[in-house]
């Protein structure tokens, strides 16, 4: 891979996907879309280029989602789940006591763990939801992923990894070597192709919004923006939840931290306030369903 080809594969990735790749990483690429070139019947990645700057755009989509990183697991890192059943459902209901209707989305939903996690939980406090309508809408830049997490189909290694086993046995039901997740729970779930980078105000307002793993790839000033989006995705007394290793601190005030909660946050008065502005000014927002989730 020549350096000018690297040059336009870093700045294709980031104004498509989000992702900022450093100067350094020409492993990754060369690990990821040599595989790619071979299964398009091009020889390297030099001719993987040549049809992109053609207009290829089936390739270049190929070549975002061979990119793009979809690590997830059942009930990841455990604790956003523990909040969700212990302090954002609870204040959810009870604010949301006359209007009956709750609203979740779980931004770059990946294969559908986090969504079909959170769908089990709420199966499991079905006596305190009754009658109220709960939408989860789940969202993921890959279409090919977003396929997978619609068919609810894993493998035992998937199961494994962070599935309670009273769960596996509750709500799956196995066929051969793989497992499928019940109908009733893969029917709370709707799916969306969705990147991040472009404008999401159409989807509406959230009560609660799982973003987690996600914006750890992109550069700081595509944090500021996607948080400020946010803050206008959220109630003024919903929730926003990020991964372990992400926060809003030093990047904007539409949003603070929750007390003793870590990785929870809720919509600040001054909603989409940044402290500091982006230098890419107001360009289209950029972003990518990335990650583990």
């Amino acid at each position: 891979m020549t350096p000018p080809d690297y040059e336009y594969l870093r700045k294709l990735l980031r104004d498509h996907s989000g992702l900022d790749l450093s100067a350094d990483k020409q492993y990754l690429i060369e690990s990821r879309l040599l595989p790619l070139a071979r299964k398009s019947g091009l020889p390297g990645i030099s001719e993987l280029v040549q049809k992109m700057k053609g207009g290829s755009s089936s390739i270049i989509s190929q070549v975002v989602e061979a990119m793009t990183t979809n690590e997830t697991f059942f009930f990841r890192d455990k604790v956003p789940f523990d909040h969700f059943r212990a302090s954002i459902m609870p204040e959810i209901l009870q604010a949301r006591a006359s209007r009956k209707s709750i609203r979740i989305w779980c931004a770059a939903g990946s294969t559908g763990q986090e969504p079909y996690s959170l769908a089990m939980c709420l199966k499991e406090m079905s006596a305190a939801i009754a009658g109220f309508r709960i939408e989860i809408l789940a969202t993921d830049l890959s279409q090919e992923v977003i396929e997978k997490s619609k068919a609810g189909i894993y493998s035992q290694f998937e199961v494994q990894r962070g599935l309670p086993i009273q769960f596996l046995v509750k709500y799956f039901k196995q066929t051969g070597e793989v497992w499928q997740i019940n109908p009733d729970i893969r029917a709370m779930i709707q799916h969306r192709q969705l990147n991040l980078l472009h404008d999401f105000s159409q989807l509406g307002v959230f009560d609660v919004i799982f973003c987690r793993n996600v914006l750890i790839y992109f550069d700081q000033d595509t944090k500021i923006n996607i948080f400020n989006r946010l803050a206008k995705a959220t109630e003024p007394d919903g929730f926003l939840v990020l991964g372990a290793a992400e926060t809003v601190v030093g990047l904007t005030e539409a949003f603070k931290p929750y007390p003793e909660r870590r990785g929870l946050y809720r919509p600040n008065g001054a909603r989409a306030t940044s402290i500091k502005t982006p230098t890419t000014g107001a360009a289209a927002p950029r972003v990518a369903a990335m990650g583990g989730r």
